[in-house]
């Protein structure tokens, strides 16, 4: 069996308060829960919770994680370091909203381990529950074996909501707040760019739905996962004439500061734009989401001739957005205009690009990005960019059909 599946069973014989629907809300209580390694090579994680909720657990190799899904668990005021106050077989740990209804738990292995005992006891008296599970070593190929995800799952995860229903001469835009859920891009103090990309995105719909025109659509309007797959689907099935991405990422490496617009590319135009590509897309890994098979080298002929005609428009595109955000004061990356391989701008037939807004990991950036009134001005300033795009792309139609 090549993954671990638990199917969990409805407590509805403990007490009458456990015969509800158990979709509810299930808070942890951080003081009663730790991640403990013991002796001969055992680690056991024990989550207490105030009710009782179905859950699953399986293992994903490469990097090897053990993941818990939940139906659902509120983190709120859970801190990563309070489960995990030091590393040891388990590496590092996170947890967050992962699609509506759901709630994920990923636990990074430093040694290869599989559950050998999962309960989640629940109290008669209380309907409090206790997730235990008990981890022992197994060789490498055992659990290469028995990792993977489940069989039943869409670990594409669209977006939270339906697409709503577009009209064929509508002009529509996706806008894609990254980040979101269990994966909460960079992070520095309190400071989150997974927040402050989703209040970017909403307030860019708004502005763009003021100036009318435009039908807008967001990949998440909410604290919810969405994996890049599930981003790109998203704009296809709306039938997007542009899809742009929202950022504030974090560099390590180097230094980057100012708004830069990145187009797609299979080499990146410098060791930064690398850096940040991978960094996207070990996104999804860490969150759980199994990237086999998503690779579009299928039918890689007749994506480039449909790239032949969508990368000019993007060209397009990412120069109206450099020139309203120069315009509005920036501050602009010295190199404002990049090109990396990033996974949400491989559609072929849609004009794509990924806006980094600034840097967290700059202290002139991370102020601006803090200021209500400075989002506002880059807001309004995105929100030309499209519109200008928009109109001179339309214009230009005709001669592209000829």
């Amino acid at each position: 069996m090549r993954a671990i599946i638990v199917a969990v069973l409805m407590w509805v014989s403990v007490v009458p308060v456990m015969a509800q629907d158990l979709s509810g809300l299930a808070r942890v209580d951080v003081n009663k829960s730790k991640i403990s390694d013991g002796w001969f090579g055992t680690t056991e994680l024990t989550l207490s919770l105030s009710q009782g909720v179905p859950y699953r657990v399986f293992s994903l190799s490469e990097p090897p994680r053990l993941v818990v899904d939940f139906r659902e668990v509120d983190f709120t005021g859970v801190s990563p370091d309070a489960l995990l106050p030091e590393p040891g077989r388990i590496s590092a740990v996170r947890f967050g909203a992962f699609k509506p209804g759901w709630s994920r738990l990923v636990l990074d292995l430093g040694a290869q381990m599989l559950p050998n005992e999962i309960a989640m006891p629940v109290d008669p008296s209380s309907g409090q529950a206790t997730l235990s599970i008990k981890l022992h070593a197994v060789p490498a190929d055992e659990f290469a074996e028995r990792a993977g995800p489940p069989v039943d799952a869409d670990w594409g995860v669209q977006a939270a909501d339906q697409p709503p229903t577009i009209e064929a001469e509508d002009f529509v835009v996706v806008i894609d707040p990254g980040h979101g859920g269990i994966d909460p891009g960079a992070v520095r103090d309190t400071t989150s760019e997974k927040e402050l990309m989703l209040g970017v995105g909403l307030a860019l719909r708004d502005a763009l739905r003021r100036a009318g025109g435009v039908e807008v659509v967001l990949t998440r309007d909410t604290d919810t996962f969405v994996s890049l797959t599930g981003r790109v689907a998203l704009a296809h099935q709306v039938g997007a004439d542009a899809f742009v991405s929202l950022h504030a990422d974090a560099l390590s490496q180097g230094q980057a500061r100012g708004a830069t617009v990145y187009t797609l590319s299979d080499e990146a135009s410098d060791a930064a734009s690398a850096q940040l590509a991978a960094q996207h897309d070990r996104a999804d890994i860490l969150a759980g989401v199994d990237l086999s098979g998503t690779d579009d080298q299928v039918a890689s002929v007749l994506m480039d001739l449909a790239r032949t005609e969508t990368m000019p428009r993007t060209d397009t595109l990412a120069t109206a957005l450099i020139d309203n955000m120069a315009a509005a004061g920036g501050p602009m990356n010295k190199r404002p205009r990049r090109e990396a391989a990033f996974s949400v701008l491989k559609s072929a037939d849609i004009p794509s690009v990924l806006v980094e807004v600034g840097f967290l990991s700059d202290q002139r950036d991370l102020a601006n990005l803090r200021d209500p009134v400075w989002r506002a001005v880059m807001v309004e300033a995105l929100a030309a960019g499209i519109l200008q795009w928009r109109d001179d792309d339309l214009a230009m139609q005709p001669l592209i059909r000829q």
